[in-house]
């Protein structure tokens, strides 16, 4: 596979709005705690299918080998160019949502689709995180955060083989989750952009450490 590192936005230039595809521009008319009127520019999806309450989901895939027990935990991430940042960018598998897909079947998909990897969602109320918004101040684009176990014992992660859409160009890689931290600063300080997903989630496993949450 080409390196993606060789993508390069190549021209920037106004969108018209009846061109737009997959996210439009609207002025919203609002009234403040003092009855004030005032205006907001935001940005809109037009992918959400309809009925969905998100968008699509983040997949939070930790490797575990049960041979293995004492290992460190390691979580799956992904290097993906995006035109938006100019960059390379350090990422969790994530997707949108497809028409009467649940948030568990949909995670479940992606992660096959982009790392080849098969899992299963944690059981329990930690499995499915609450609705999030990425930018509220912004744009109403919104997630579940799907919690993923892959067993690597299983013969079908053996050999794990994506299929990858031809405009996707995405490397899978893993570190230890307990690392995670220090493993976005070093990526930083090589070029590379945080994701603020794979950046709030290393920010919450070193708050855990730092402050001994357990």
């Amino acid at each position: 596979m080409a390196s993606i590192n060789k993508s390069k936005v190549l021209k920037v230039e106004p969108l018209n709005h009846n061109d737009a595809k997959w996210a439009t521009l609207v002025k919203i008319t609002y009234s403040d705690p003092e009855g004030v009127q005032r205006d907001w520019e935001a940005s809109e999806r037009l992918t959400r299918p309809k009925g969905s309450a998100i968008d699509g989901v983040g997949v939070v895939a930790i490797l575990q080998d049960p041979a293995k027990p004492n290992d460190s935990p390691r979580i799956l991430l992904q290097k993906q160019w995006r035109p938006p940042v100019n960059a390379t960018v350090i990422e969790v598998p994530a997707g949108l949502i497809d028409p009467k897909e649940s948030p568990e079947v949909c995670a479940v998909r992606e992660l096959k689709e982009e790392t080849g990897y098969v899992g299963q969602v944690v059981g329990d109320d930690f499995g499915v995180s609450p609705i999030m918004f990425n930018d509220p101040g912004f744009c109403n684009t919104n997630l579940r955060m799907i919690h993923v176990t892959v067993d690597l014992s299983l013969p079908e992660n053996q050999n794990p083989q994506p299929t990858l859409e031809e405009n996707e160009f995405i490397e899978t890689f893993s570190v230890t989750l307990k690392d995670l931290w220090d493993e976005c600063r070093k990526f930083e300080s090589e070029g590379y952009a945080i994701d603020a997903r794979v950046g709030t989630l290393a920010e919450g496993v070193e708050c855990a450490k730092r402050w001994k949450l357990h």
